[in-house]
């Protein structure tokens, strides 16, 4: 039986270390190894090192280790997470290969090279360790020629996307001697444990997300060139307006790096000819940018570059930087009142003026390039579109983008162009088959060889949108529904604009809490929108203040605080399932939950001081609670520290980098779980509500609330006022500091003093309205709205 407890990383570049990382943030031990320097630096000479002091020999490992505490992003969820990489060397530590399950090769794109280690790895591995190669295009077959039958069995292909903790997308490649039970560990492997999007590709240049990603570019870049269109221009319709990132193409290109892109540009032109080689060689005006070192945001400048507050755009002919230009016409404006993407991409691609040119002369080739390469790069149409989506965060894949376009009438339109559509589409098309992928009884389907096959979802990969197809919704309003998720659980989905909690969001938490206690296991609380939840519907909060209508605010708040406790003692157990922008409100409704259950990506924090508030919805009170249970039972602890740290968490607007961060900053407590994989996250939070339910659960019971009274009010507005002095804060920081201070020390009580909840949530709800009515709370919400960033007043 395969398991993978060790691994060990060759190589520890940006992509070794991010690779060892992310192994590290799953729980997995793993060795960096890199080569032993030859020559001494004038530091180590300093304090009298030689090349045999074992500080010397792993320098270079050892360096790009402590590297990925500065790198932003962060390539660990938890800073902690560093104790489970070590650093070493290949001369001294090779035979500790040995002991581990996994050996990712991550060295110089070489071939030669490549083998070198391999054969290294071949003496000292044990039997039965899975070995696999990073490379991003170099053959994985001619790699483990020569190796014994064993490595050969072992071997494959794994290719991580950069960078390996944020994007999804993990390429595995199988030799002709890969076992298919390693195949087949593997890429549950990936998906289970790495959290990744696995798709099967062949061994061809660039597998199968650079071969086509690439591809597009290069078109792209041509397309500009030969109508004359600007850097800018292309950018500001090959993102979001098509469902592509917000970086769109050169965006892309500057964040990639130019140099790298070349490598991968030039590892498929030395591989293929004809008209495809054409089209991977690289313009001469990108080769001049790589001489000149302008290859991006690593180097300062690339094809943007960013004087002061302005970010300017390169001209590809004089390559001078000029003011950023965008790309407006008739058919870009039609575009903005179409719904969903689909709609987009129809507005586009058939009309005639600029904007439309260039998308068809983009698009339509690369649809081409992926039907031809069926077949070469990857078994079918699932595969190619998967790729696309998780490794170069597309919205659709090129056929799913091709179905939204319409088949039949592209494809005319391809041919009146004397463009050269490849047999199979034909023959689809003729057989009747309009579409590459069609719906039925809300399962999806997907054309290959003649007929459509049912895709093979992953049954820990709940789809929400078919599942409301098949089952349809409990009940449902504007704001949120309640859905059956089957075994006797059901799940609140909020989908409300940003998932924003308002009333109706209010008035269906109460519903779903009621109908679960009577004919449900558990509830959980998720969704799968861009992100869990950013908060209470501000805009609604400001209109009703500047109305004065404060009476009303106080209804609002003390129904949502009422919710929450709903929540928190329901006779059954409620998970929520936070992920992505967990804020405000966000986290109000998740930490009274009788388990979370995290994302590895959740962003969570109570962010109110952002716009001049203090949490209203029972976040202070439950933040402090979380922390007073996190402390071990029966040992004295100080009342006043764990008052101090929810103050600082609260005064700062402190938001986690990672669900693992949320864990260390009390959000989350030693029982709360994490998702790696967040398409398995309501499974999961579904498994939990299953657990909770047989292990009988009961609801906690109220208890009264230890408070650091007056004295403890003193204490944190100290260091509030030592800000102000230095300038840090303003008169009205310092004010919303003395709100938050009084609640969390629990009022003009003494020191010490127990309170129940209700007396906590009347502070909180008193403090919130308070603010509310400031007119500086006030323009603080306005600018939120407005500029989506905070106001300093």
């Amino acid at each position: 039986m395969q398991q993978i407890k060790k691994a060990a990383v060759l190589g520890s570049g940006v992509m070794g270390s991010g690779i060892a990382a992310h192994l590290a943030n799953i729980g997995i031990p793993t060795l960096l190894l890199d080569i032993a320097p030859r020559e001494l630096t004038d530091a180590e000479k300093a304090k009298g090192l030689t090349l045999e002091d074992k500080a010397v020999r792993n320098r270079i490992s050892e360096g790009n280790r402590q590297k990925l505490l500065k790198q932003k992003p962060a390539p660990l969820t938890s800073k902690k997470n560093i104790a489970l990489v070590e650093a070493g060397n290949f001369e001294d530590d090779m035979e500790r290969l040995k002991d581990v399950d996994w050996i990712i090769e991550v060295v110089v794109e070489n071939l030669a090279i490549k083998k070198q280690v391999f054969e290294k790895v071949d003496q000292y591995r044990k039997p039965g360790s899975i070995v696999s190669s990073n490379t991003s295009g170099i053959s994985v077959e001619a790699m483990s020629e020569g190796r014994s039958e064993d490595f050969q069995k072992h071997f494959l292909g794994t290719h991580f996307f950069n960078p390996p903790r944020y994007l999804k997308l993990l390429e595995v490649i199988p030799t002709k001697n890969t076992s298919s039970e390693v195949l087949s560990f593997m890429k549950q492997f990936g998906e289970d444990v790495l959290g990744k999007g696995v798709v099967e590709a062949k061994d061809t240049p660039n597998f199968i997300a650079n071969r086509i990603g690439t591809y597009g570019l290069l078109v792209t870049v041509q397309e500009m060139l030969k109508g004359g269109y600007s850097v800018g221009e292309v950018d500001s319709i090959t993102g979001p307006l098509i469902g592509r990132p917000k970086s769109a193409t050169f965006r892309t290109l500057d964040v990639v790096g130019l140099d790298t892109f070349i490598h991968v540009a030039n590892n498929v032109y030395d591989q293929v000819d004809g008209k495809e080689k054409e089209v991977f060689e690289v313009p001469g005006f990108m080769k001049v940018m790589q001489e000149k070192g302008w290859l991006g945001s690593k180097s300062g400048q690339g094809f943007f570059l960013k004087k002061g507050k302005e970010i300017l755009e390169l001209n590809p002919e004089s390559l001078e930087y000029g003011p950023r230009k965008k790309l407006k016409t008739a058919s870009t404006e039609l575009s903005k009142q179409e719904k969903g993407t689909s709609g987009k991409l129809k507005a586009l691609v058939y009309s005639e003026d600029r904007a439309g040119q260039l998308l068809w002369n983009i698009l339509s080739p690369a649809l081409l390039y992926s039907a031809q390469l069926l077949g070469e790069i990857a078994d079918d149409v699932t595969a190619i579109d998967k790729a696309m989506k998780w490794g170069f965060g597309w919205e659709m894949g090129p056929f799913e983008t091709w179905d939204a376009i319409g088949v039949e009438k592209s494809v005319q339109k391809m041919e009146d162009a004397g463009e050269e559509v490849p047999a199979w589409v034909k023959d689809m098309l003729e057989k009747g088959f309009g579409t590459f992928y069609k719906e039925e009884e809300g399962k999806q389907y997907f054309y290959h060889n003649g007929e459509y096959r049912l895709i093979e979802e992953n049954p820990k990969a709940i789809n929400l949108k078919q599942l409301k197809k098949q089952k349809g919704v409990i009940k449902k309003n504007t704001g949120a529904s309640l859905i059956d998720l089957s075994d006797g659980v059901a799940l609140l989905e909020f989908h409300s604009q940003s998932n924003a909690i308002g009333l109706d969001i209010i008035q269906m938490i109460n519903f779903a809490v009621d109908e679960v206690e009577k004919n449900y296991k558990g509830l959980v609380i998720g969704n799968q929108g861009k992100n869990f939840c950013v908060g209470a519907n501000l805009g609604m909060i400001l209109m009703e203040a500047q109305d004065d209508n404060i009476y009303e605010l106080d209804m609002v708040v003390r129904q949502f605080q009422n919710a929450m406790m709903k929540i928190k003692y329901s006779v059954k157990p409620v998970v929520a399932a936070p992920f992505g922008m967990t804020l405000g409100g966000g986290s109000e409704v998740c930490l009274p939950a009788a388990h979370i259950q995290a994302s590895s990506e959740t962003y969570m924090g109570l962010v109110e001081v952002g716009v001049g508030l203090i949490p209203g919805g029972s976040g202070n009170k439950e933040l402090y609670i979380k922390h007073l249970e996190s402390m071990p039972n029966g040992v004295e602890f100080d009342l006043q520290k764990v008052a101090n740290k929810v103050f600082e968490s609260i005064a700062m607007a402190k938001v986690s980098t990672s669900g693992e961060e949320a864990r260390d900053n009390n959000f989350l407590n030693l029982a709360d779980g994490i998702s790696v994989n967040g398409d398995h996250l309501l499974y999961d939070a579904k498994q939990a509500v299953i657990a909770l339910h047989k292990k009988g659960y009961k609801p906690p019971v109220r208890k009264k609330v230890p408070v650091v009274g007056e004295t403890g009010y003193a204490t944190l507005l100290l260091g509030a006022q030592a800000m102000l002095y230095s300038g840090y804060i303003s008169e009205h920081d310092l004010k919303i500091a003395k709100m938050l201070a009084y609640v969390i020390a629990g009022g003009k009580v003494p020191y010490g003093t127990e309170v129940d909840e209700q007396y906590l949530l009347d502070l909180e709800r008193e403090a919130f309205l308070s603010l509310v009515a400031e007119p500086k709370s006030q323009q603080r919400m306005q600018h939120m709205l407005l500029k989506g960033k905070p106001l300093r007043n």
